[in-house]
């Protein structure tokens, strides 16, 4: 049976800041971290999520964005003059204009770029400094290809989650890191960051401290943890949007809840950060859900055949009207971020140039785009429909989804060699993905222990004792930025990690203990226990832990 290689170190009051500083779940971290030697990043992907992380780490790092990977060029050009070679970047051009080197419209581009430069520099010529790390934010079934493309060129890699759209992909890319960190030389690793930002957010690691370490609510027996995704949010994305089919991207438990997923493991399987103990692992798996609400025989009568909202004879009585959703909701109160950069991302500069008016064009003339009975369905299947009817789309992803994960008793030696049952009972996981809330992405959840309670949401923790009668309450600060916090907090991370290793002088499996807290293999196990639960969910039965990755895993790893 496969065992992970990691053993939590990390303290979850991370290091940040000036390196070396620390920080509590209560800091506001307002502060920049400053590196003698600032990191030189590669971002792959101008999207959403790589800007993302390009203005967390501008915001609260040095770390210089070096250059940009995308076949788009407005998505190079905007990415590119905010964080690179632009007056707001941190190491911009002199004229504000960018350099070869600054872009690339293919990944593969910057790949022979990087070896023809190595090799001119092996040559003794003076040439122009390369990338400590690459960050991966293509879209999710572009991950595998391109997380194998780049591991053989030596560098830190940090990857926009999922790993992969299928197991097959994310074993692909464990055993392509592998076998690239094993040609880099010193202790033949580099560091490899999953974007699992639930883990990083202040609220989350008080919490996982507060269960783990201060053992509020002594031994854990079971948790229920519901990921309300939201009304709008669900039919922009898996209706709509890019991530609407399994067999273009990937189910919707991986592409949206495989951060819930590892959140659950990173509580209940992973041991506390100062144990040397081996992961608890699942024993028995088991799912249920389906697209309950968004097909045809929903769709109301009186809508016709009408298959965009624009034409639609009951779209101002509907409420997943496309022209509600991201015109009323949104671009008329100045937002021109998410969700409406998704639609468009030409309609923020739109607005800023030239106001409301030209960017409401620009935004009714992209929704009212639609397609015949004689568009051919690969050319319908290949890109959004923002302005679709959500009755008459062409997604299967589940919009309702419950997943159940038991561990049996599992005793194992504890630091003075006898057998423990410490935080390895028997106990339960109980998830719950559900489109049709009023919060979007909001957490919450809680938690039953043998002397109190835990209940959560994602801005306050409430633990009850059981022996007192009282429940003390506790509200982490909240840093802002994407997922309270975390985006920024795990970037933080990542560049604290490749500093350490690049100009420190520590191990890459150390400086991943240290920083992130979460090596490879953990990162893959949590994905795992997503495919398991697919498993189950199709086939209609409990999928047993064990047995499954023997089956299904452990053969087609290289390296174990």
């Amino acid at each position: 049976m496969y065992l992970p290689s990691s053993r939590i170190q990390l303290s979850d009051s991370r290091s940040a800041g000036t390196v070396g500083r620390t920080i509590d779940e209560s800091s506001d971290a307002t502060w920049k971290l400053t590196f003698p030697s600032p990191p030189r990043l590669l971002i792959i992907g101008a999207g959403s999520r790589g800007h993302a992380y390009a203005a967390a780490l501008t915001h609260s790092t040095n770390t210089i964005i070096a250059c940009v990977a995308d076949p788009l060029p407005h998505a190079r050009a905007t990415l590119g003059a905010r964080y690179i070679w632009g007056a707001g970047a941190n190491h911009p051009t002199p004229d504000g204009n960018p350099l070869p080197a600054h872009e690339f419209a293919d990944w593969r581009d910057w790949v022979a770029y990087e070896r023809a430069r190595r090799a001119r520099e092996c040559a003794g010529e003076s040439v122009e400094p390369g990338v400590d790390a690459v960050l991966v934010c293509v879209l999710d079934e572009l991950h595998t290809e391109v997380v194998e493309g780049v591991s053989g060129v030596g560098v830190h890699v940090l990857c926009e989650k999922p790993l992969g759209t299928g197991l097959a992909g994310c074993v692909g890319i464990v055993n392509a890191l592998k076998e690239g960190w094993g040609k880099a030389g010193g202790d033949g690793k580099k560091v490899f960051g999953i974007c699992h930002v639930l883990r990083y957010s202040p609220h989350n690691m008080l919490l996982r401290r507060l269960m783990l370490e201060e053992e509020v609510v002594g031994e854990v027996l079971s948790m229920e943890h519901v990921e309300p995704v939201g009304w709008w949010h669900f039919s922009h994305s898996y209706v709509r949007g890019n991530w609407r089919k399994e067999s273009t991207t990937a189910p919707s438990l991986l592409t949206k809840s495989c951060h819930d997923l590892d959140f659950i493991m990173w509580m209940l399987c992973s041991p506390p950060p100062s144990s040397m103990r081996a992961p608890h692992l699942p024993s028995f798996i088991t799912s249920t859900g389906s697209r309950k609400f968004f097909n045809k025989s929903r769709k109301p009568e009186a809508a016709g055949d009408a298959t965009n909202c624009l034409k639609c004879p009951i779209e101002g009585d509907c409420e997943y009207s496309a022209k509600n959703i991201y015109l009323e909701k949104q671009l008329r109160h100045g937002n021109t971020d998410w969700p409406v950069k998704i639609v468009n991302p030409q309609i923020e500069d739109i607005y800023k140039a030239s106001g409301l008016k030209p960017a409401t064009d620009k935004l009714l003339e992209n929704l009212s785009e639609d397609y015949t009975a004689d568009t051919p369905v690969a050319e319908v299947e290949k890109r959004p429909w923002f302005g679709r009817c959500v009755w008459e789309s062409d997604n299967d992803v589940c919009d309702d989804q419950c997943v159940t994960i038991t561990w049996d008793d599992d005793p194992a030696p504890d630091e003075n060699g006898k057998s423990s049952l410490k935080g390895r009972g028997a106990k339960t996981a109980q998830f719950h993905m559900v489109a049709f809330t009023e919060k979007i992405c909001e957490r919450r959840g809680r938690i039953y222990g043998t002397k109190g309670e835990i209940e959560y949401d994602s801005s306050v923790i409430k633990v009850h004792n059981f022996k007192t009668g009282k429940t003390k309450v506790y509200s982490p600060k909240q840093t802002g930025g994407g997922h309270g916090g975390g985006d920024e907090g795990l970037a933080r991370q990542f560049v604290l990690a490749v500093d350490a290793v690049n100009n420190q002088g520590m191990p890459a499996a150390e400086a991943q203990r240290t920083y992130l807290g979460c090596d490879l293999d953990e990162a893959f196990l949590s994905h795992a226990v997503v495919f398991a639960a697919e498993d189950a969910r199709k086939q209609r039965k409990v999928v047993d832990w064990k047995q499954w990755w023997a089956d299904q895993v452990e053969p087609h790893l290289h390296q174990r």
